[in-house]
């Protein structure tokens, strides 16, 4: 008893000596919420993740938690039962809101304390909650009893065009000599997409009305969209705020990019293609954009950072302001997996239907911060900013259907025998991520999943 007691001592860090190394990370490292030893776990100790939930049919206040393995440690009663005293009153304040914009607006060493005071708490040598029924009880909360909401209120939502690959293979279906536009290379293309749809994963996605020109006619009608469409995506939320007319340095940006999420972009093909010249999209886009409910923070992130997106000789040099100052990018597997409605009624798995990498993306998070920002544009904690569809070389590493239209014409076959050009009523889109490494444990992002609904 005496071993464990010295072993949880070494835990109990002061604000200052809590950051000065990231043991977090340690592969070796093992939690005493034994579903998060499991290899096949999303939620390791190595993971941490920050969400927002309520316990179902209760009527308790939306609360901070963190998954670890199968279960949702409910931080706001780790507060109030006084396990995080050793951080700062401004930390433990922002813990016990019931979204993470506070906590997102603190600063990178704060973030930091609070891993590791979370971490420490979680450790297989620590006793302060494992050996008590009472605390486990009030802190820990089964992942199918409890209602994941949004994690934060996100004031403004920007989405990028990033994947060189998606880009040219859009291109090469209306440019085929000339698929990439001559700005490409040189900045990251974004437009301002509305916050005020955005959806947590698991919403229903209501098929959206618009205009829509038929093949041939003249004049567009207003009907339902029959050309339903998912974008694959990754998206940062941002952390510390910035005044108006500051732009952020890019060897400031990562000070300021707090964790990432899975994005699903929905798009209505046909109402997207009348209306999109020359402004870009508007109602093709603005019904409903789902994202997954756990950020997972980049010091999760550390064991899987890779170099930036390569450039050829034949690329232009970047500009000063966005030439990085250091490795930027991220190996993550992204994943997507379709049911129809007639597969879930006979029991048949999704199949999955793309694989690809975030490696493969032109620009980096930071330098999309840096350029949205170059002007002065200021940001606030919990905004939002998506990679835009992540796509791979070739037809199963696409992140949307339309561009499957670049390599073929042939629809896509389900299981159950149906064909899909584009989503029909009952489909269901999984996007799933995930890190791994030789000698690290995986790193899973959890699930975004919408239903098309009319």
């Amino acid at each position: 008893m005496l071993t464990r007691f010295l072993i949880f001592i070494s835990f109990v860090f002061t604000f200052s000596s809590i950051i000065a190394e990231d043991w977090t990370i340690d592969p070796e490292r093992r939690s005493w919420v034994l579903s998060a030893n499991h290899p096949s776990t999303d939620f390791p100790i190595q993971n941490l993740p920050y969400g927002v939930f309520k316990r179902k049919n209760s009527q308790e206040t939306p609360r901070i938690g963190v998954a670890i393995g199968n279960q949702i440690l409910d931080v706001k009663r780790c507060v109030q039962e006084g396990l995080l005293k050793n951080l700062p009153k401004e930390t433990q304040l922002a813990l016990m809101e019931p979204t993470l914009n506070a906590f997102m607006n603190l600063d990178k060493r704060q973030w930091k304390a609070t891993r590791h005071s979370i971490s420490g708490l979680l450790d297989e040598s620590n006793p302060t909650i494992q050996d008590h029924q009472r605390l486990k009880r009030a802190l820990l909360v089964d992942m199918r009893k409890a209602d994941m909401l949004m994690p934060a209120e996100i004031g403004d939502y920007t989405d990028f065009y990033s994947s060189i690959n998606h880009a040219q293979h859009i291109g090469k279906m209306f440019r085929p000599n000339n698929p990439l536009m001559p700005n490409y290379r040189h900045l990251p293309v974004g437009y301002h997409g509305r916050a005020s749809s955005i959806v947590i994963s698991g919403s229903d996605i209501r098929r959206p009305k618009g205009q829509v020109l038929a093949a041939g006619a003249s004049a567009p009608q207003f009907q339902t969209s029959d050309k339903l469409d998912f974008e694959l995506e990754v998206g940062v939320f941002i952390g510390k705020g910035t005044p108006l007319g500051e732009p952020i340095p890019i060897a400031e940006a990562k000070e300021h990019l707090f964790g990432i999420v899975l994005v699903n972009d929905w798009s209505a093909r046909d109402i997207q293609k009348w209306e999109y010249q020359p402004l870009g999209p508007f109602n093709g886009k603005n019904f409903a954009t789902s994202i997954s409910p756990w950020v997972i923070t980049f010091e999760a992130l550390k064991p899987y950072k890779i170099p930036g997106p390569p450039r050829s000789h034949d690329d232009p040099e970047i500009l000063a302001y966005l030439q990085p100052k250091d490795d930027a990018a991220y190996n993550i597997f992204l994943e997507v997996a379709i049911s129809s409605e007639k597969m879930r009624e006979q029991n048949e798995k999704s199949v999955v239907i793309t694989r690809t990498n975030f490696s493969d993306m032109y620009w980096t998070f930071a330098q999309m911060l840096t350029h949205h920002t170059c002007g002065g544009c200021n940001f606030k904690a919990g905004d939002l900013i998506a990679s835009g569809t992540v796509s791979g070389e070739k037809i199963d590493c696409l992140g949307c259907l339309v561009e499957r239209g670049a390599f073929t014409k042939e629809p896509l076959r389900l299981p159950d025998g149906s064909r899909r050009k584009f989503l029909e009523d009952g489909d269901e889109i999984t996007l799933r991520a995930f890190c791994k490494k030789p000698g690290y444990p995986r790193i899973g992002f959890g699930e975004c999943c919408g239903v098309i609904k009319r």
